[in-house]
């Protein structure tokens, strides 16, 4: 059954059961596109799981990813150690092939959400699934990895964007555990930006992360080959076991210096549309002009763009400016690979 889940979700076909067996432990479905993994037993270095994908409807490769881990689950290939919440964020975008239907879904994630329409009912029921299976695993520490894809080329094509939050800091071993997944970068946020991670992160205190995953790209047209070594940190994860790590020091580590938002109608970025991820801008050079704001122009040092987007709405975040900055402490300690496997 789970290896039709996704294509019924797809087709827009309701199940004929909400729940099941598997070789390892048992499913359940909460509602279209909210998938929850039930071990027979769940190991000691188990954590409760969150993974999420298609947040943004146009992103597939992840959405392929998370349907080949379902597979080996299926077919016994993999065994269920852990409790795993499997969420497809934007079931009506993803089939439509758009990024959205109304509205970018991965900035409403908060409790105090008041806006009516579909993306923001559908973010109302994916925290209200996250909520209650973090409820239900409350012995285990919460983890959430929500699976994207850019929308345009990158000088580092898989990076981590960090959350922003005052109350929890990133394990040292899942900087590890990320380089070893073949992530390349990593961007900590400056400031609350209310996307799916993080929700989990700032609400429930989990480790959590976006995690950008190659270049937007149909059905069938991506490669997963690029993508093996992240299959296999969730490989692990969702087995209940600790993923083996490599040194952090091979990431490059940014932090957001400026968030560049669009103040009106009359706004453009003063750079070509297929200007990648990370390009570096020198001092003096002018990123934008908007009919409000004004121009924004480079500072006294160099600033990288990420995610720049000139048709966001009013209002709406269109470019985060960062800046180079030094590995998190203790992120260059031996990995959790050399830990296990050494000899007293």
């Amino acid at each position: 059954m789970l290896a039709d889940w996704l294509d019924h979700l797809l087709d827009d076909v309701a199940p004929t059961r909400d729940q099941g067996r598997l070789p390892f432990g048992h499913y359940r479905l909460h509602g279209p596109g909210i998938l929850e993994l039930c071990p027979n037993e769940t190991l000691p270095g188990a954590r409760a799981c969150v993974l999420s994908a298609a947040v943004h409807g146009n992103e597939t490769a992840p959405v392929e990813l998370l349907g080949e881990l379902l597979s080996r689950l299926e077919a016994g290939l993999l065994r269920l150690g852990a409790p795993v919440l499997v969420l497809i964020g934007n079931p009506p975008a993803l089939r439509a092939g758009e990024r959205f239907t109304t509205t970018n879904l991965n900035r409403l994630f908060r409790r105090d959400l008041t806006d009516a329409g579909d993306e923001p009912d559908r973010a109302r029921t994916l925290m209200a699934a996250v909520d209650a299976f973090f409820a239900r695993q409350a012995t285990l520490p919460p983890l959430h990895l929500d699976l994207h894809t850019a929308i345009r080329e990158s000088r580092f094509p898989r990076f981590a964007v960090e959350p922003f939050t005052e109350a929890v800091s990133t394990e040292p071993a899942l900087w590890q555990w990320m380089s070893r997944a073949g992530i390349q970068a990593v961007l900590h946020q400056h400031c609350h930006s209310w996307t799916f991670s993080h929700y989990s992160r700032h609400y429930h205190g989990a480790q959590a992360f976006t995690l950008e995953l190659g270049r937007v790209a149909p059905f069938g047209k991506n490669d997963l080959t690029a993508l093996r070594p992240m299959r296999a940190m969730l490989e692990v994860l969702i087995e209940g076991h600790q993923p083996p790590g490599a040194p952090a020091e091979s990431m490059r580590f940014f932090r957001v210096e400026h968030e560049l938002m669009r103040a009106s109608e009359d706004f453009a970025l003063c750079f070509d549309e297929t200007t990648p991820n990370f390009c570096e801008f020198a001092p003096g050079e002018r990123l934008a002009r908007d009919g409000v704001a004004g121009d924004y122009v480079v500072g006294p040092h160099p600033q990288r763009v990420v995610f720049p987007n000139a048709r966001v709405e009013i209002g709406a975040r269109a470019a985060l400016l960062v800046v180079e900055a030094a590995p998190p402490p203790e992120s260059s300690g031996e990995s959790s690979e050399e830990q296990t496997t050494r000899t007293p």
